[in-house]
């Protein structure tokens, strides 16, 4: 019997970023991993307490005379401006310089923005500063899921994102209504929007900590700085030269050629899902109190009760979150709330006991959250990571400028229809969006990110 003298190849070495891939995707959650998650969501609540604040103190800012209801839709339209320029522009300049830089900077100009507009002599000068402010809000919430998303171990990364949204994006919601109302009368609204300016220069001086993401050092030629930043963290690395490159190892692509080359259809259902989720979320929160005060007859005072009542939601859908995107997966569970929340949105257009308002108004606000938040962190997973910030960023982006358009509009609807068109046309986009997550990308619960969206050059 002849016997073969062919012997066993080795198999080949991983390429650098598939090793620092498989790393990060395997590695349980180190004091780096904590260290991330808490600076992260500590500048996510920054940026989502001023924003939702600005509903709380519409009401206040109309009736002192310095602004009127248009004046209010024009601060709101300017702010989204700005978001939909810093949310457009991070990603070119993350994915192509890195993340911790963009991270740092964009705190620090939405900080020092939010002081100076707090103590604006005219509303001239406060929508310069707000445009301002919005630029770094803009970079700050995309850069939050991508961030998070490239830490995050396989298994628990959807619990992972979810944990640093219930901390960061759901509690500025009560905590800023409950804010407004307690203090509104003591330091008023330039003394709030102060607060919020130093409370965000604080956690600039303390993200001076945060390292940058070792999938981007991977990626972009620096992949001894990856390893090492991986010894630091005490997972197994092994010697540069024992791993390959290749065209991801250190790319120069253009990272929206890549989006829009790769995943066209993923970025544009991915801006149908913002378009629909922030034009109702900052929509509501931006005219919610104005309309209980004005259509319904409530005090402002009364008014912003209910609202604090109502966005208990926030949290709740962000806790509720955690089991199901790991339980149910990220489609099942966005699909289903976002059509619950247009059901929702129907019914609260046409209640009229103040308990059922405030009952209505927490089931439709928990579904519209539980929706958006996790089309969010499906969105974030869908993009390669040379590539992430710049897809989820072009995706925000346009969701950030309709909403620009849909907030005048909300109240020009408001005016011209009444209320239950208002929450009926809430309804019919949120029933669209339904159906854009369906074609974001595929399932991604349990998968690596690589697996996802692969690196590319």
């Amino acid at each position: 019997m002849v016997q073969s003298s062919a012997r066993p190849q080795p198999a080949a070495a991983p390429t650098i970023e598939s090793f620092v891939g498989t790393a990060m995707d395997e590695s349980p959650m180190t004091p780096i991993h904590w260290r991330v998650l808490g600076l992260v969501a500590a500048g996510y609540f920054v940026d989502v307490i001023d924003y939702t604040m600005f509903g709380a103190m519409t009401p206040d800012l109309i009736n002192s005379g310095f602004m009127t209801a248009a004046g209010a839709a024009s601060v709101n339209s300017v702010t989204l401006i700005g978001l939909f320029v810093g949310a457009l522009g991070q990603g070119e300049f993350t994915d192509r310089f890195g993340r911790k830089a963009v991270y740092q900077f964009n705190l620090l100009l939405f900080g020092l923005a939010t002081i100076a507009g707090a103590w604006a002599p005219n509303l001239t000068v406060l929508l310069v500063c707000r445009f301002i402010a919005g630029i770094g809000l803009g970079a700050e919430q995309p850069l939050c899921f991508s961030y998070t998303a490239e830490y995050a171990p396989r298994r628990i990364r959807g619990r992972i994102i979810a944990l640093m949204q219930f901390i960061g994006g759901a509690w500025p919601w009560p905590v800023g209504a409950l804010f407004v109302l307690y203090f509104r009368d003591v330091i008023h609204w330039r003394g709030i929007w102060t607060v919020v300016g130093v409370l965000a220069l604080a956690i600039f001086v303390l993200r001076f900590s945060l390292p940058e993401s070792p999938r981007w050092l991977a990626t972009h030629g620096r992949g001894q700085a990856a390893l090492d930043l991986l010894r630091r963290m005490g997972l197994r690395t092994v010697p540069l030269a024992s791993l390959r490159s290749d065209a991801a190892s250190d790319t120069k692509s253009d990272p929206f050629g890549i989006v829009f080359r790769a995943f066209p259809g993923r970025v544009v259902a991915g801006m149908i899902c913002f378009v629909a989720f922030f034009g109702v979320a900052l929509g509501l929160g931006a005219w919610l109190p104005n309309m209980l005060a004005t259509t319904h007859g409530f005090t402002i005072n009364k008014s912003l009760a209910y609202t604090f009542g109502m966005t208990l939601a926030f949290p709740c859908a962000s806790g509720f979150m955690m089991y199901a995107l790991e339980r149910f997966g990220r489609k099942a569970t966005a699909v289903g709330a976002f059509v619950l929340a247009g059901l929702a949105a129907v019914a609260f257009a046409f209640v009229e006991s103040d308990m059922m308002f405030l009952v209505v108004g927490f089931v439709m606000i928990f579904f519209i959250q539980l929706a958006g938040n996790s089309s969010q962190i499906f969105i974030s997973e869908v993009f390669p990571t040379n590539a992430r910030a710049s897809g989820f960023g072009l995706a925000q982006s346009v969701g950030r400028i309709a909403t620009a358009g849909i907030i005048p509009g909300i109240l020009l609807l408001q005016n011209r229809a009444g209320l239950p068109a208002v929450f009926l046309a809430i309804a019919a986009s949120l029933v669209i969006a339904a159906g854009a997550v369906i074609k974001v990308g595929p399932e991604a619960r349990g998968r690596p990110l690589d697996e996802v969206a692969p690196p590319t050059g």
